[in-house]
């Protein structure tokens, strides 16, 4: 997707130890991995990072604006010395995008957390932490979580215990690591929205977003943390033991959209590789449009990606109809975030910063152009002009997910619904608009059927507008009285 109005905000890294703080050339070793872990999940937030470290006694913590890479030097890294570390990647949300909103939180010496997801309603937590004399004002959900747990904390709960008692108070999607001085926990909503995986390397036990992370650091992938469930890993003695607890009767309700475009493609979701998910989406398509008859789909000459996340899909379209596939637009890698601004002209369309198209691919032929969604429409417009440009005859838009009709209020950064271009435009309108040959949706239940399972698995918020979680008072936010298509 390259509306990159809509983004993940966050993801989570932990990894915990047996003690050997030191690694190469006295390097923390435990900072280091965490360091390439977060690596790893540089596409699930690429505003802020954060790295919160212990040794048994003291608590450190590292944040800073910017990419994994140009935060962290190794000057930075000997600084945070411990057995075990829990990191964070974020996105600048309404809350600002100031390094205070940065995580982890760390609360005096007790622990630190890393939250990825979103309390639609915070009005019970901020009641609670008022009962109980804390300030709240201008705190994040994310901080409102950290300082509910330190209360319990405070009062001589444990970190596991704590964070057993807050979670009612917890009133949306939540996927958390948190770091005590000797314990690290990992525990999820009960819907289990955002992802949350279990890993092992050697003694290490590590919690993270995404399988990906595990691989690049050469652990073994054990198990997804279920929804509602709290892993505790702590040392007893010189053995590390892990333990589990039910915190809340699940209610599996996967956030589907992390199969569209959010996760990694390398990634297993659900004992699910994204990759063949996406590829399928793809192919979902192109037999939809077949038996539909949409865009003259045996008369498009060959199938392009808008890269980097419609590729899978792209190659399963192409598979599925035997249209040829091409890579007609080459993406600059290095786009992702500048900090010099480009000129008014280049600002004025900054797609084509990203994104050029191969004019010796393009030139006279019918293009099948494929997108994994569409949030405001701004961009893909200019995607079908670009093409036309470098001479294309038609450009037939292939979207791989349903409409994107309704917000999302579980820890994607999504615009205000009116500004969402299916929200209020009719199919016809919206190719109008981009100024396509042609457009076509895959539609709900093809993208369900893309998974190979049942609907009742997953959340389709953004597409349906059913909350599976309560929205409280942010109902009212919601128009349901968008475009039947």
């Amino acid at each position: 997707m390259n509306d990159k109005d809509l983004n993940e905000k966050c993801a989570v890294f932990g990894i915990f130890g047996n003690g050997d703080s030191a690694g190469t050339e006295g390097i923390n070793k435990t900072a280091r991995e965490t360091y390439f872990g977060l690596f790893a999940l540089q596409h699930r937030g690429q505003e802020h990072s954060g790295i919160a470290t212990t040794d048994g006694t003291k608590l450190r913590l590292y944040k800073d604006g910017g990419l994994v890479s140009q935060i962290y030097t190794e000057d930075i890294l000997k600084k945070l010395p411990g057995f075990a570390a829990i990191g964070h990647n974020r996105y600048s949300t309404s809350s600002g995008n100031n390094v205070e909103y940065a995580q982890p939180f760390l609360y005096d010496n007790l622990f630190a957390l890393g939250h990825n997801g979103n309390l639609p309603s915070t009005t019970k937590i901020v009641n609670f932490l008022k009962k109980n004399n804390e300030i709240t004002k201008d705190m994040s959900d994310s901080q409102l979580m950290t300082l509910a747990i330190a209360v319990y904390m405070k009062k001589g709960s444990s970190l596991s215990d704590a964070v057993i008692k807050a979670y009612p108070l917890f009133t949306g999607a939540f996927s958390c690591v948190a770091l005590g001085l000797n314990i690290m926990v990992g525990f999820r909503d009960a819907c289990g929205i955002r992802p949350l995986v279990l890993g092992k390397r050697g003694d290490e036990v590590i919690i993270c977003s995404e399988t990906c992370a595990l691989d690049t650091l050469g652990a073994k992938f054990i198990r997804e943390i279920e929804p509602g469930e709290m892993v505790i890993i702590k040392k007893v003695g010189k053995k590390i033991v892990i333990s589990s607890k039910k915190i809340a009767k699940p209610k599996p309700k996967f956030d589907i959209f992390e199969f569209v475009y959010f996760a990694r493609y390398d990634s297993v979701m659900l004992k699910k590789s994204v990759y063949e998910v996406r590829k399928n989406l793809g192919r979902m398509l192109a037999r939809e449009n077949r038996k539909h008859h949409r865009n003259g789909v045996n008369e498009i000459d060959i199938i392009i990606p808008v890269p980097e996340s419609a590729i899978s899909a792209a190659i399963g379209y192409a598979e599925e109809s035997g249209i040829p596939f091409e890579m007609g637009i080459a993406k600059n890698r290095y786009i992702n975030r500048t900090f010099i601004e480009p000129t008014q002209e280049l600002r004025a369309e900054k797609v084509r910063m990203k994104l050029s198209p191969l004019e010796s691919v393009i030139k006279g032929k019918k293009i099948g152009v494929m997108d994994d969604s569409i949030i405001r429409g701004t961009t893909s417009k200019q995607i079908v002009k670009m093409l036309f440009e470098a001479g294309a005859k038609e450009v037939h838009f292939l979207v791989s997910s349903a409409p994107i009709k309704f917000p999302d209020f579980y820890g994607i950064d999504t615009p205000n619904q009116s500004e969402l271009i299916a929200s209020h435009k009719t199919m016809v309108q919206i190719r109008d608009f981009l100024g396509a040959t042609s457009l076509s949706y895959l539609s709900i239940e093809g993208m369900v059927a893309a998974t190979g399972m049942p609907k009742s698995k997953f959340s389709l918020s953004s597409f349906d507008g059913v909350y599976p979680i309560s929205i409280y008072e942010r109902k009212k936010e919601i128009n349901y009285n968008v475009p039947k298509d």
